[in-house]
C-alpha cells in the first residue's frame, strides 16, 4: 500500500519536473525578452497604474515610450521628477508637466441639498446611482459614499457632511477617482486654477435650485462679467476654459447663488465651512 502511494507520488512529481522543463525550454527559445530601456523606464515609473497617462498602466506606458510613441511627461503622480528621469533615459527634452488636483464640482451638503428618499443598502455612490439615480433630488449631486475614497492612493479623499472633499495638499492628480465616481463630479483642475464651479447640475436654474439652495441657475452673470470669455454657460451650468481664465475673480463677485468660489490650490480649507450632518 505504502509502495503504492510513493509510486504514484514519484510519477507525479517526475511528470511535474518533465512539464517544468520544456516549459523552461520554450521560453527560453520562444519567450519575448524585455529589452533593457524598457526596463530603466518601467523602474523610473512609480508603479501605481493608474491611467493618468493614457495608457492601461506603468507597463503599457513605458512600452509606448521605448517605442517612442508617448512622450515621457505625462506620468502625473510622478510629476516633474520622473519625467526629468525618463528624459534622461530616453536622452531627449522633457516639456515641464502641468499639475494637476482632483475637485468636486458639487457643494451639496445635507443641510442644503434636499432628499427624495431614504436610502438603505450597500454603502456604495454606484449601488446607490443604480436606484432611480440615487436618494438626492439633485441627480447630479455626489452621493457621498467615498467610492471615490476608497480608491485614492494617497488617501486624500473623505465623506464630509454628506459630499466628497479633496485634500489638494495630498493629491497626486492620478485621476482615479474622477474615473470612479459614477456620477461624473469629479475632474481635474490645474493647480493654478483660481476659481471654480462648485456644481454638476445641467437642470434649468428654477428646478436646479428646488434641488439645492448652492446650485448653478444658469443665469450668465459669470459670463458677461468676464473680460477674457473664459466662462460659458453650457447646458445650464458655468463651465471654465482654464486655458484662457487669468482669476481674476469677478465671475465668483457676479454669481448669485455662490457656486462660484475663489479657490486657492493646494488647500481647499478655507471654502468650506458645513455644519455636520443630523
Amino acid at each position: 500500500m505504502l509502495i503504492d502511494v510513493l509510486t504514484a507520488l514519484a510519477v507525479v512529481a517526475s511528470v511535474g519536473l518533465l512539464f517544468g522543463i520544456l516549459l523552461a525550454v520554450f521560453l527560453h527559445l520562444f519567450g519575448v525578452e524585455e529589452d533593457e530601456k524598457t526596463k530603466k523606464i518601467r523602474a523610473a515609473l512609480p508603479g501605481i497604474n493608474c491611467g493618468a497617462c493614457g495608457f492601461k498602466g506603468c507597463n503599457d506606458y513605458a512600452e509606448a515610450l521605448s517605442k517612442g510613441l508617448a512622450k515621457p511627461n505625462l506620468c502625473v503622480p510622478g510629476a516633474e521628477d520622473t519625467a526629468n528621469a525618463l528624459g534622461v533615459i530616453l536622452g531627449v527634452e522633457v516639456e515641464e508637466p502641468k499639475d494637476m488636483v482632483a475637485f468636486v464640482h458639487c457643494n451639496g451638503a445635507c443641510t442644503v441639498a434636499l432628499e427624495k428618499a431614504v436610502y438603505e443598502g450597500l454603502a456604495s455612490c454606484k449601488a446607490r446611482a443604480m436606484i432611480y439615480g440615487g436618494p438626492k433630488s439633485c441627480g447630479y449631486g455626489c452621493l457621498g459614499c467615498g467610492d471615490c475614497s476608497d480608491v485614492c492612493v494617497s488617501q486624500a479623499i473623505r465623506i464630509e457632511n454628506g459630499i466628497a472633499r479633496v485634500d489638494t495638499s495630498r493629491c497626486v492628480g492620478c485621476g482615479l477617482c474622477a474615473k470612479e465616481c459614477p456620477k461624473k463630479i469629479i475632474s481635474m483642475l490645474p493647480q493654478e486654477a483660481a476659481v471654480a464651479v462648485y456644481c454638476n447640475s445641467k437642470d434649468k436654474g428654477a428646478d436646479a435650485r428646488k434641488t439645492c439652495a448652492n446650485a448653478c441657475i444658469g443665469c450668465k452673470k459669470c459670463e458677461k462679467s468676464c473680460p477674457h470669455q473664459a466662462i460659458a454657460v453650457i447646458h445650464h451650468r458655468a463651465v471654465i476654459d482654464y486655458k484662457i481664465c487669468t482669476g481674476c475673480g469677478l465671475c465668483a463677485e457676479a454669481c448669485p447663488t455662490g457656486c462660484l468660489k475663489k479657490v486657492s490650490f493646494p488647500d481647499l480649507s478655507e471654502n468650506f465651512n458645513l455644519t455636520e450632518c443630523l
